[in-house]
């Protein structure tokens, strides 16, 4: 494996804020392999279909070992897989792909890296009856819910597009309230808000371009003592972290979930142990 250049990357859109590339760099180096990971941004357009198999055919032929997949992918890139692991299956989203003898494999390490990063945070606890709200209803949140419905959490899904969140719904099976417009939700929160104990911002708001803009409206109060989780890392203060700190709440952003994803995708495509320290490391040394 060190004699052979390892190849990685990212597929999605936009793709310049991540910092996956530091993350597997880092990575590689710590475990003297020789390699690289490459962004590979696929736009929306009528030709996107055609940029994606390519792609993926270069990973089937073996002259790519191994892909990320992030927003808006996620749910997109499953038919064109081989086969799914059982969380990739149950979520119904991939964030990570495998290729070996022609085929290609997807699995979603989203999940287990949420609650890793909840774990460090010594905010989450086994067997303690928990209620969060998630915002959004795409790939990311189907990984954030199914992740905290298999710890035994209560579930409540807000999206912008209800049909996006009923399926959602539907599709898990693991929701014990009716899904409603993001808005509606919010608004509504007086009827729950005393037994929420985590808010969860799994949609790209806040991230670049729209790093001026929170999922969460400024009128509207946020719980006491909620804890406020935003996917978003890149910037590590998002607007929606921002309010949530000056309202005296604790939070975090997405990075601890990023470096533990990115590792167990490592360790998929290596079966190395990924040196999850030097990934942290790499970051923060760029953040500064």
């Amino acid at each position: 494996m060190t004699q052979d250049r390892l190849r990685l990357g990212l597929i999605g859109y936009p793709l310049e804020h991540s910092f996956s590339p530091r993350l597997h760099l880092a990575a590689l180096r710590a475990c003297g392999l020789n390699g690289e990971y490459r962004l590979y941004p696929i736009p929306p357009g009528p030709d996107r279909g055609e940029k994606l198999k390519e792609l993926l055919d270069s990973l089937r032929r073996g002259e790519v070992k191994g892909l990320n997949v992030t927003i808006p992918l996620k749910q997109e890139i499953m038919p064109y897989l081989d086969e799914l692991t059982p969380a990739a299956r149950a979520i119904g989203a991939v964030n990570t792909i495998s290729g070996g003898d022609g085929l290609l494999f997807g699995d979603n390490t989203d999940a287990p890296g949420f609650l890793a990063d909840l774990r460090r945070l010594e905010f989450f606890r086994e067997g303690r009856p928990a209620t969060a709200l998630i915002l959004g209803a795409g790939g990311a949140a189907r990984a954030v819910v199914h992740a905290l419905h298999q710890a035994g959490w209560q579930v409540i899904v807000a999206a912008r597009r209800v049909e996006q969140a009923r399926e959602l719904v539907d599709e898990l099976h693991a929701i014990r309230f009716t899904p409603v417009a993001l808005r509606d939700a919010l608004e509504a929160i007086s009827d729950w808000r005393s037994a929420l104990t985590l808010i969860v911002n799994t949609t790209p708001l806040g991230m670049p371009p729209w790093m001026e803009t929170s999922p969460w409206p400024e009128a509207l109060p946020f719980p006491e003592g909620v804890f406020v989780y935003d996917l978003v890392y890149n910037p590590a203060q998002t607007l929606f972290i921002r309010r949530a700190r000056r309202a005296g709440l604790k939070a975090a952003n997405g990075l601890g979930m990023l470096v533990e994803q990115a590792a167990l995708s490592f360790e998929r495509w290596t079966g190395l142990d990924a040196p999850r320290a030097e990934l942290r490391n790499a970051i923060l040394e760029f953040q500064g």
